[in-house]
């Protein structure tokens, strides 16, 4: 399978050949520029995405604001929402400008909002349609274009149904997709339950793998370890990984070594923390409010001794008027002798 190893990237030929085993998904109210630092104080190589941003907000709203990031932040995707062809491409000559490795469009979020607006989950029963964004998105600019979507939604929920949306998206010129391997109920069931109840069925992504080969298939929906992660890899060319990486942010300590051939030095939970300090201190500066940083941060020691206290001193203190990196120190200094 695909893996990015430590390659020059000297031409634009190297970097539209670029592909990563291993991401983060893109997910809503958390994946915004404070997480994905913070994640990069963890993982250095890991494809990371902003949340889904609106073709529309991304044309008329404040793009420093939506769309801006720190260059520590990449290799970086901007996901996109939308089902018109000149917007979306709009969003990828917009995306290729500031700096975004890649652009990917949304096909595969079911929320009552997305569908209204004519976009997510509801897009795979019009490929057509998708195709057309796929094309214009691609002329427009030269970073990759990849989907993610669903392997089905509704009643077009067969492996053949998903077959033909790839097939002719494939045939539009989209060469990335990003499987999330549970079907969408547009109606009747959350986005939440959406995640959970319909059942996995990784078999249909290999399959698509295996009847696709020239396309790179990306694997979603359910790792919670970077054991199974691998695993996948002998089926597919790349893992995605969703609300564990939140979760639980210290799983991807090793993963710089394991899916990249990375030999830099792992830090520590204290030293992750350590870390983010100078960041802090200089968005406090630009009157951030604390909490907007260290909510991300909550979860760094997940299953140590250490992790109820953490979080009650960042809970208690981020929100308190004019609070500051001080409110880490104390965290790092009551848990410091308590972790592994």
């Amino acid at each position: 399978m695909t893996s990015l190893s430590k390659m020059s990237l000297s031409t634009q030929e190297d970097r539209d050949r670029l592909t990563y085993p291993l991401s983060i998904a893109p997910m809503m109210d958390r994946t915004d520029r404070h997480y994905r630092y913070f994640m990069r104080q963890i993982t250095r190589r890991t494809l990371l995405y902003t949340e889904m941003v609106t073709s529309a907000a991304i044309k008329h709203g404040d793009q420093d604001y939506l769309l801006g990031f720190s260059p520590e932040e990449k290799p970086l995707a901007l996901q996109v929402g939308g089902d018109n062809s000149q917007d979306l491409a709009e969003c990828a000559r917009i995306a290729e400008a500031m700096g975004y490795d890649e652009i990917n469009l949304n096909v595969g979020c079911p929320s009552d909002r997305v569908q209204s607006g004519n976009f997510g989950a509801c897009l795979m029963k019009t490929p057509d349609l998708v195709a057309k964004g796929i094309e214009a998105m691609i002329a427009a600019a030269k970073i990759p274009v990849s989907v993610k979507h669903r392997i089905g939604v509704d009643d077009l929920d067969t492996y053949e149904d998903m077959q033909n949306f790839v097939r002719i998206l494939s045939e539009a010129g989209c060469q990335r997709f990003s499987v999330h391997a549970r079907k969408a109920w547009l109606q009747g069931l959350s986005p939440k339950d959406n995640r959970e109840i319909p059942p996995l069925r990784y078999a249909d992504v290999h399959r698509l793998k295996q009847e696709f080969p020239h396309l790179f298939i990306e694997i979603n929906g359910g790792f919670t370890t970077l054991a199974q992660a691998h695993e996948q890899l002998q089926s597919v060319d790349a893992v995605m990984i969703g609300r564990a990486a939140y979760d639980n942010p210290y799983l991807f300590a090793t993963s710089d070594r394991e899916f990249f051939g990375d030999e830099t030095p792992i830090r520590s939970r204290v030293e992750v923390a350590e870390a983010m300090i100078p960041y802090i201190d200089q968005w406090i500066a630009k009157g951030l409010r604390l909490h907007k940083i260290t909510r991300h941060m909550l979860q760094l020691f997940h299953g140590q001794a250490g992790s109820r206290l953490w979080k009650r001193i960042i809970t208690e203190k981020s929100c308190i008027a004019g609070a500051g990196s001080e409110v880490i120190r104390e965290a790092i200094a009551a848990v410091g002798g308590k972790t592994e």
